[in-house]
């Protein structure tokens, strides 16, 4: 009596050519991954540290005048307090005439204000206009509407 085969024979669940076909693909994808990472600097510092990313290139501007206190407190060197004392300010003295207007607020020094001056879009002064001829103040009356009798 024969014995019995003790291994059985194992079938594969993916066939062999479509293995080849996988550890292709896999093998094009490792070498465009590295291909990608020599394009971009590697390890050579091209590549951005997550913990201590660039300084950012764009350049934000805000009017103090109209600005929130998210976009005060993202102004170098003013944290919430100090961009709520902007408000308050604001709210209790009317809209800043100029950049030296905001040493008036408390918490707010010439090293303060150097800071964050790059940031502020220019203060105008608001012109009040006279109504002329050309600018009506009130817009002109609407014709009433003829029905059909």
């Amino acid at each position: 009596m024969p014995l019995p085969d003790p291994l059985p024979t194992m079938v594969p669940v993916i066939p062999m050519r479509a293995q080849t076909i996988i550890a292709a693909a896999v093998a094009l994808c490792l070498v465009a991954a590295a291909a990608w990472m020599i394009a971009v600097g590697g390890f050579s510092g091209g590549l951005v540290d997550h913990d201590d990313p660039p300084k950012p290139i764009g350049h934000f501007t805000l009017n103090i005048n109209a600005a929130g206190i998210v976009e005060l407190s993202q102004l170098p060197g003013l944290g919430p307090a100090t961009a709520q004392a902007i408000l308050t300010h604001r709210d209790t003295h009317g809209p800043f005439t100029s950049f030296e207007a905001i040493l008036d607020v408390p918490g707010i020094g010439d090293a303060t204000l150097a800071k964050m001056r790059p940031y502020i879009r220019p203060i105008r002064q608001r012109q009040m206009l006279a109504p002329t001829a050309d600018f009506p103040t009130h817009p002109p009356p609407t014709p009433a509407a003829k029905t059909a009798p």
